[in-house]
């Protein structure tokens, strides 16, 4: 009985074992639970963290490359602006500024003469005005004549020649040929042959033969002091017609020549091309009253030094406000070389000159023939 307690008991004690191993066994299974579950938490965060480093060092270069990125859009923005016109986007704005300050220095507008406002414009042409009668202030007719009979028939035979051959020639008309009423009745070849050295004798013989009929017909051999007559008689333009009226009556008038086109276009007075336009615009720069005298001082200039072909731009005295400076010759010892007349110590186109012209050192014309 005693033995088989015994052997009950060990069973029983090798129960409890075994159910206090498998306890244990349960609680370090429990325990071990755990430990996985940190172990797997851990793998997980160092993949988590190797994941991490992988996408930062994937984004890295995306990162090093977006500068680069950057850096490339101002190249492409720069490209445009190499091409973009630049330069002249600067010309046009300088325009606008000299327009709106009409007392801009001489040299300013002289720069910017489409720019420059009305204002400016008048008082620019003023001012080379009021510079040319300083330098001639003896400008006067270059034409010869001693009344209004042999101021047209003179200005008439100016055409397509110089005021100095018309004066060499007029006077052997003017002693054949006194009145209208002797030219009229004249004989077309011999006044054809006297006035052979003026060019263009033919016509120019049938037109003052023709005005002197006119004058002698019509106005009782007296010149009238009317443009809308004086513009009836043959060979009698406005041109011609302003000359008479203003030198041989007093009244004002614009002399729009060879000469005075080239200068005012060259000053950018106006860009009209037409004889009248021309007259039109630079008259409504300028007073009435100083229109005979600016046609002057005007042609003066041209023929002295703002030639047609090599303007002495170096000898100019209204340089700084001109707009076409430069065109010719600009050093001033080579420009010398190129003045005219008076200026360059030659004679003068007259053969009787006002005594003025003289007084400021002016020399008489020779006479035709006279070398």
């Amino acid at each position: 009985m005693g033995e088989q307690v015994s052997d009950g008991g060990r069973k029983t004690a090798k129960a409890v074992k075994t159910a206090a191993a498998g306890k244990g066994a349960s609680a370090s299974a429990k325990k071990a639970a755990p430990a996985k579950k940190a172990t797997a938490k851990k793998a997980a965060a160092k993949k988590a963290s190797a994941a991490k480093k992988a996408s930062a060092a994937k984004k890295a270069p995306a990162a090093k490359k977006a500068p680069a990125a950057k850096k490339a859009a101002p190249a492409k923005s720069s490209a445009p602006l190499k091409k973009a016109p630049a330069p002249k986007k600067q010309v046009v704005a300088p325009k606008k500024a000299t327009a709106s300050v009409p007392a801009a220095p001489a040299k300013t507008v002289a720069a910017h003469p489409r720019g420059e406002s009305r204002t400016a414009l008048v008082r620019r042409a003023r001012r080379i005005n009021r510079e040319l009668a300083e330098v001639y202030p003896y400008a006067h007719p270059e034409l010869d004549f001693e009344n209004p009979f042999q101021l047209v028939v003179a200005t008439v035979l100016s055409a397509q020649t110089t005021d100095l051959r018309v004066n060499q020639t007029t006077p052997a008309l003017f002693a054949k040929y006194p009145t209208p009423e002797d030219l009229a009745a004249a004989d077309p070849e011999e006044v054809e042959e006297i006035l052979r050295p003026t060019g263009f004798f033919r016509a120019k013989t049938k037109s003052v033969i023709g005005l002197s009929k006119a004058l002698a017909e019509q106005f009782g051999g007296e010149v009238p002091g009317r443009l809308e007559d004086l513009v009836k008689l043959p060979g009698v333009g406005r041109k011609t017609a302003f000359v008479v009226l203003g030198n041989a009556f007093g009244r004002p008038g614009i002399t729009v020549d060879t000469h005075f086109q080239r200068l005012v276009r060259r000053w950018k007075w106006t860009d009209e091309t037409d004889p009248d336009k021309i007259e039109a615009a630079v008259g409504a720069l300028f007073p009435k009253s100083d229109w005979t005298d600016l046609s002057h001082h005007v042609i003066w200039h041209g023929r002295r030094i703002c030639h047609a072909r090599k303007p002495a731009c170096g000898a100019c005295p209204i340089a700084p406000l001109c707009p076409a400076y430069g065109e010719g010759e600009t050093d001033p010892e080579k420009a010398k070389k190129l003045l005219k007349y008076e200026k360059a110590g030659q004679p003068g186109q007259r053969l009787k000159p006002p005594q003025a012209y003289l007084d400021a050192g002016g020399r008489p014309a020779p006479p035709l023939g006279a070398g």
